[in-house]
């Protein structure tokens, strides 16, 4: 399991003020020095991550973060690393000693501001208790709380089984990547170009899912490059329910693939996978609303070096500028860096986030709610700007009912 991707992992955030004794218990609780300990406050400057098998739950990745009252220049910028962490945590826990205040408070309302579930941690009971009336009061709301001591191993069984008994629902029930769009026993052909972008000897991280996902769901699954996909699907005895191509070859497998036969892309596949379908549907709308001149932001989730032929910073912008009939100014961002003010700009364009959880690529669409800024995927915008938009949505019916009822 420890291959498991990063993006499929239960992401669970360690949040808290400085010499709580948030490392030492990440370090406890996975029994490895994963965190630097030390008595002097801020030991922990970026957050250290920590992928690891918690039973029964699964894959989980603990993220061990800077303390969230830490002074000065510097210690606004850990500040600053906390807060990102935010974005892409789907548990939190929350780890104080006997004292609660602002810090955890705010902390606390965070959690509940993004609807992410969390568990309070009192560490350090060797030491100190909490005031009866603070755990009353949690009690009372119906807050899970669990009582630590790492010197001594306490309760450390008991916060995993409160992280058992907490995780969100969508984790347990994953939603699947295309399974759910064929029955047992149909097609579904996947169009893998192997081209620059190609990793050498291995398929990219959301084929890979792909074809996991349709073996899981019964489902026949066909690998083809796009020169060969005519011969596929004429050779088949049963046409296939699917097509699903890299959104590089959109324009030849529409032209390869008989209308009767959904055709749609990987990376609109992971749009709906690790955020909303619907939402970049309506983003992609923003293509016609532009003029030469406008910024729009570029947002890949990995970091990798660029090749010539980049997909993000030369085919996306090449085809929406021929679409558009003028030059755009284009920005390109990578990691989970984002433009606090995004009013700049008139589109944003994600790449699918297959190395993210998902709870990370919905805070991106919640933050360009909030700016009023429109955000699409690569996959849509390229079958926008290509004119092949409707038939790439037409394999989710909501999607396409938010494009037909534009």
């Amino acid at each position: 399991m420890q291959s498991t991707p990063k993006g499929n992992r239960l992401h669970i955030g360690i949040f808290g003020r400085r010499n709580v004794g948030k490392s030492s218990l990440l370090n406890t609780v996975v029994r490895q020095q994963v965190s630097i300990v030390s008595e002097f406050a801020g030991t922990t400057t970026d957050p250290v991550e920590k992928p690891m098998e918690l039973l029964p739950l699964g894959p989980v990745l603990f993220i061990d973060t800077a303390g969230i009252d830490d002074e000065g220049l510097l210690g606004d910028l850990r500040i600053r690393k906390t807060e990102q962490v935010f974005n892409r945590t789907d548990m939190a826990l929350i780890v104080a000693e006997s004292d609660w205040g602002q810090f955890e408070e705010s902390i606390k309302d965070e959690c509940v501001k993004r609807k992410i579930p969390y568990v309070i941690v009192f560490n350090k009971q060797d030491i100190s208790q909490p005031a009866a009336e603070l755990v009353d009061r949690f009690k009372t709301e119906k807050i899970p709380i669990v009582h630590t001591s790492v010197l001594q191993n306490e309760g450390i069984l008991e916060l995993i089984q409160a992280l058992l008994d907490n995780a969100p629902a969508d984790f347990l029930d994953n939603p699947q990547i295309v399974g759910d769009l064929v029955s047992p026993g149909e097609t579904v052909v996947l169009v893998v170009p192997i081209d620059k972008e190609a990793p050498k000897g291995r398929l990219i991280l959301p084929q890979v899912q792909t074809i996991r996902d349709l073996l899981d769901s019964d489902a026949i699954c066909v690998v083809s490059k796009e020169r060969e996909l005519r011969s596929v699907i004429r050779n088949l005895k049963n046409p296939p329910k699917l097509v699903v191509t890299d959104s590089q070859a959109f324009l030849k497998a529409d032209a390869d693939t008989p209308p009767e036969i959904l055709l749609t892309s990987f990376s609109v596949l992971f749009s709906r996978y690790k955020g909303d379908l619907a939402v970049q549907t309506r983003g992609a709308f923003a293509v016609d609303d532009l003029k030469p001149g406008d910024r729009v932001l570029v947002a890949e989730a990995c970091s990798h070096h660029p090749i010539a032929d980049d997909i993000g910073r030369v085919k996306i912008p090449r085809w929406l500028t021929q679409y558009v009939g003028g030059e755009l100014n284009f920005t390109t961002i990578q990691g989970h860096d984002f433009p606090e003010d995004l009013s700049e700009f008139k589109l944003v364009i994600h790449c699918g986030a297959c190395m993210w959880n998902r709870r990370a690529m919905l805070s991106r669409l919640l933050q360009c709610a909030e700016a009023g800024v429109p955000i699409t995927n690569y996959g849509l915008v390229i079958a926008y700007s290509l004119g092949i938009f409707k038939r790439a949505l037409e394999p989710f019916p909501n999607a396409y009912e938010a494009y037909c009822s534009r």
